[in-house]
């Protein structure tokens, strides 16, 4: 997870002001705290993980604070969320968790209550379930799982995702919803711009765990609506005649000899992204990225031909996100519009660092609005490859720890967030060969912050890089 605080808000109420941190979270706006508050969370981690050593928190201050410290202010309290998220133990904690979730409740000013949402398969088909406005993702999942009767040994094969309607009809995968939000607060919110949905997709990229969902009929449909739907939007590949023997099977009926033939078909299993450019292998080239298999791959048009190559994940030595913003004093949008990758103003690159050969690495950038899914993709593959190496299987419903809705281990935020989103901030073939060897070390990402005028970038290093030797090569 990526978190920032890219600018803060001048918040009046009677006579007195005080400052508010807006906290994105993978590119994404996702809540609003006040200083006093993250320090009361400071508190509750210090007492929680009092073995730990939790990084500087800034200094509370008696006067008021000018321009210039509060934006000291805003830069370490955004280094300091995080140091914090990417310690294990902290990250994956309910104390952490229930702060994330409360105070998007608070941001949105939304109490607990009994709603329905709607979730939908990739072929349209909609499931509706009951559920309080503020449960969590894998509460969620967990009950769109019980409606269509996903086995619990399959439940956390799937995931859910925030997907955007495009005016061209299209729908885009925006991101995948965290364990720390509301899909039904995150939804309402991206509601108010663009009309979104939430989808159920598979949540896996190694497709030889379709093997375990073929066992069972709903999950193998599952498969085979997804397939459908790849398939018919061009994601996957296939030639005219496999087509047709495809378009034989679905009348027949014949699901599972469908998947079996689909799994043979070029990019099976991947995710598509939207056209963008790119630098390599020249400034300005339009490329289409897919991403599965343990690789990004690029389809890109050089001297009127269409070329192919393959980025393995195991050779990037680490990738960073940058966003450019071109102009930061005209007007900007209200707080639920605010997203880097949404804002017109705003441009975001991904930039990687690959093992081209040995002792030769070299930076390839991507210039796209799905920059930071597609850092989240490569991060999902690589967690996984640690978790496959490390003889480790998905979880299960009941191995969950359940944990008190929004007051959590801790006394929910006050109400003084409490306004709502109504105010406005101030080569042929270049496929290098796989690396075995560089997935025996654990992934734990560090991700780093610099500032440089206008240009915010995150850097998150592959750890495991440094098991690759010359005999990968």
């Amino acid at each position: 997870m990526h978190f920032s605080i890219p600018d803060t808000e001048e918040v009046k109420e009677g006579s007195t002001s005080f400052t508010i941190y807006n906290i994105y979270i993978n590119g994404v706006f996702h809540c609003k705290a006040r200083y006093k508050q993250l320090r009361q969370f400071h508190d509750e981690l210090r007492k929680e993980f009092g073995s730990l050593v939790l990084p500087e928190f800034p200094k509370k201050k008696l006067l008021a604070l000018s321009p210039v410290e509060i934006e000291q202010r805003r830069v370490t309290l955004e280094r300091y969320i995080q140091l914090v998220s990417q310690d294990p133990q902290i990250g994956s904690s309910p104390l952490f968790n229930s702060f994330l979730l409360t105070a998007q409740q608070e941001s949105q000013v939304e109490e607990a209550e009994q709603v329905t949402l709607d979730a939908f398969l990739m072929n349209g088909h909609k499931i509706t379930i009951s559920l309080m406005s503020t449960d969590q993702t894998e509460d969620v999942l967990e009950k769109v799982a019980q409606q269509i009767e996903i086995p619990d040994d399959f439940v956390y094969y799937f995931s859910l995702f925030l997907v955007k309607k495009e005016d061209d009809g299209d729908n885009s995968i925006v991101r995948r919803l965290q364990e720390f939000e509301s899909p039904y607060l995150s939804l309402k919110a991206a509601n108010k711009t663009v009309v979104h949905r939430i989808v159920l997709r598979k949540g896996y990229w190694d497709t030889s765990y379709d093997d375990d969902l073929l066992e069972n009929k709903v999950t193998m449909n599952l498969l085979y609506v997804q397939a459908n739907s790849d398939i018919e939007r061009q994601w996957i590949l296939a030639t005219k005649e496999q087509l047709n023997h495809l378009v034989n099977l679905r009348k027949k009926g014949s699901k599972r000899e469908f998947l079996r033939l689909a799994r043979t078909l070029k990019y099976y299993g991947y995710m598509q992204f939207k056209p963008c450019l790119t630098d390599y292998p020249q400034q300005n080239t339009r490329v289409i990225i897919s991403a599965g298999q343990k690789e990004l791959n690029f389809r890109v048009q050089v001297e009127g031909q269409v070329k192919e190559g393959s980025f393995k994940i195991t050779r990037m030595r680490c990738w960073r996100i940058t966003t450019i913003n071109s102009n930061t004093n005209e007007n900007s949008s209200s707080t639920n519009e605010k997203s880097s990758s949404t804002n017109p103003k705003s441009q975001l690159e991904l930039s990687f660092e690959y093992l081209m050969s040995k002792d030769t690495l070299q930076w390839i950038s991507i210039i796209s609005d799905q920059a930071m899914l597609i850092s989240m993709c490569l991060q999902n593959m690589v967690d996984e490859l640690i978790m496959k190496k490390q003889g480790k299987r998905f979880k299960k419903p009941q191995d969950r720890l359940r944990v008190n809705k929004i007051t959590g281990p801790f006394k929910p935020l006050s109400r003084e967030l409490s306004y709502g989103f109504d105010k406005s901030p101030t080569k042929e073939n270049f496929t290098a060969p796989e690396d075995q060897s560089a997935i025996t070390k654990a992934m734990d990402s560090v991700k780093k912050m610099g500032r440089g005028g206008p240009k915010e970038e995150t850097i998150t290093e592959n750890d495991a890089f440094e098991g690759i030797g010359d005999e990968d090569l």
